[in-house]
């Protein structure tokens, strides 16, 4: 099979070093494809450069194209069985234009929850939108969705033997949609030391709880990619999953890389059919199901008693079910598979 994996214009290179969602999951595509045996070609400027030694690289977006154009003719003689994208690109006129010129399947993944596609973007056999958890399903019932769990990954992210550890660690994007204070006083309650690993997004949200950031079993890493992420992963005894009660989370790759690693995950979710609840079981962490209408203090408490509970966990046990969970190659065939 002949797969063309589309970047997008962002703020970040493909793949990223360290944060990223959807640019890491349209590489962990790429990585599963060709494992698969499939002719793999990274379409697009942004891929990073090193990758052109042993990808093919066709720095191209549909969008920018015309269906007549020279460029389009290039893409139909090259005949792609399966073009995997953003999921923004299948409701974007100019790129469904030429899209519609070329006999591809199309497969993308919600990222995000707030976007509105247009009717006709999804036929759920040709163009198939797959999304993480069963709230993401029914937000997106209309565009006949696929439940999948998401693959994300990153350059030189290769998994390290699994080990037991005791310390806390919290990864994602420092803002109040991700709410990182509330790990950090889970930690602080067990008289624990805790990482915070991320981009800092949200200079109020730093300000606002700038008591919790800056208190003395906390420290604080900013983003890290790479092998550094990965001995970060491998190191902890615990990975802790917060949330703003309001957030709905889309496809977090933070489920992914903490059980790959062999770190159990605890989880908080305030709504139900969360992506924890898709992700995690009793043999890989737990989640801590809380009522919106919970403080801060039920939610640290809470939290801390789940860290307890996942102690016994063997990392071992867990990197062997988060490895096959969490499988890139699985992960494509099942994205390039058409529903019966």
């Amino acid at each position: 099979m002949l797969v063309g994996v589309c970047d997008f214009p962002g703020d970040y290179a493909f793949p990223p070093s360290g944060y990223g969602g959807i640019e890491r999951w349209l590489w962990a595509v790429a990585v599963g494809a060709r494992a698969a045996g499939a002719d793999v070609h990274l379409l697009g400027p942004l891929w990073r450069s090193e990758l052109s030694d042993e990808w093919t690289v066709h720095p191209i977006r549909l969008e920018e194209v015309t269906p007549n154009s020279r460029e389009a003719r290039a893409l139909r003689d090259t005949d792609y069985e399966l073009l995997v994208v953003g999921h923004e690109y299948p409701s974007l006129p100019a790129w469904r234009a030429v899209w519609e010129t070329l006999e591809t399947d199309l497969a993308t993944f919600q990222h995000w929850p707030y976007f509105q596609h247009q009717p006709e973007a999804f036929d759920g056999v040709r163009a198939r939108l797959y999304c993480y958890s069963e709230q993401m399903r029914q937000r997106y019932a209309a565009q006949r969705p696929i439940t999948e769990l998401a693959v994300h990954l990153g350059l030189e992210e290769a998994e390290l033997p699994a080990r037991d550890g005791d310390g806390v660690l919290w990864i994602g994007r420092i803002d109040r949609q991700k709410a990182p204070h509330l790990a950090i006083r889970a930690a602080g309650l067990l008289g624990r030391e805790i990482t915070i690993a991320g981009p800092l997004f949200d200079r109020g949200y730093l300000d606002a709880h700038s008591g919790d950031l800056g208190a003395n079993h906390v420290t604080l890493v900013g983003e890290v990619g790479g092998a550094a992420k990965m001995r970060l992963l491998a190191g902890a005894g615990t990975l802790v999953y917060t949330c703003a009660r309001d957030y709905i989370e889309a496809g977090a790759a933070s489920f992914g890389e903490a059980l790959r690693a062999g770190t159990p995950v605890v989880a908080l979710a305030w709504q139900p059919g969360t992506c924890a609840e898709a992700a995690l079981c009793e043999q890989t962490g737990t989640v801590v199901r809380l009522d919106r209408n919970a403080d801060d203090e039920i939610a640290a408490k809470a939290l801390a008693d789940a860290i307890g509970q996942v102690t016994p966990l063997r990392a071992a046990d867990v990197q062997e079910i988060g490895l096959a969970r969490f499988d890139p190659l699985q992960h494509y065939q099942a994205l390039a598979t058409r529903p019966c």
